[in-house]
């Protein structure tokens, strides 16, 4: 079945929904939100291009940037295989990546086994911060290293320098995101 008959039929099946479920209508591609459902799907596309560039794991790229999408930010696994057009177990073990580095959380439905995926509306600050404790993490155990491989030797050496740039870089990171803060504080 086609994308767009999928959603047809699950809007004219829409007013038999329980209004706590979110129907198509809160998906990013409702054409009753006044979007194209195909832009959306290609916009999803294109940015999860970018992410697998860098380096991020396609399905949970697709399923990142569906849940940036969203109006609410949230979708349950049934609604983001349906817009990405993926199999249940594809949407289950990108969305276990997601919930192990941090970027979504679980929320469960009480008396069902549903699952709604939230991303935090402040996702990018949070892969800031979570990049600030990775970092600080790293310095750590890498002065360590500077002591078991000897402070003078080349490679001690090496990594003393690689110490004092993770902690310059978290120093610089939690200034930055105290100046994005104010900023939007201040709008």
């Amino acid at each position: 079945m086609s994308p767009a008959k999928r959603a047809n039929d699950s809007r004219q099946r829409g007013s038999a929904a329980r209004t706590d479920d979110p129907s198509p209508a809160g998906l990013a591609s409702d054409p009753a939100a006044g979007r194209d459902p195909a832009a959306v799907r290609q916009f999803i596309e294109r940015f999860t291009a970018f992410l697998a560039q860098a380096g991020f794991p396609r399905t949970p790229a697709r399923i990142f940037v569906a849940l940036l999408t969203a109006d609410s930010s949230s979708m349950t696994a049934a609604q983001l295989g349906e817009l990405l057009e993926a199999s249940p177990a594809s949407v289950s073990g990108g969305a276990r990546y997601l919930l192990q580095v941090g970027l979504i959380t679980a929320e469960g439905e009480p008396g069902s086994r549903r699952q709604h995926y939230r991303m935090s509306v402040h996702v990018w600050q949070d892969i800031v911060g979570l990049r600030d404790r990775q970092f600080t993490r790293w310095a750590a155990e890498l002065q360590d290293g500077v002591q078991i491989l000897g402070p003078g030797s080349p490679a001690g050496l090496r990594m003393a320098e690689t110490v004092r740039y993770f902690e310059f870089i978290s120093g610089e990171m939690a200034g930055l995101l105290a100046r994005w803060q104010a900023r939007e504080s201040g709008r």
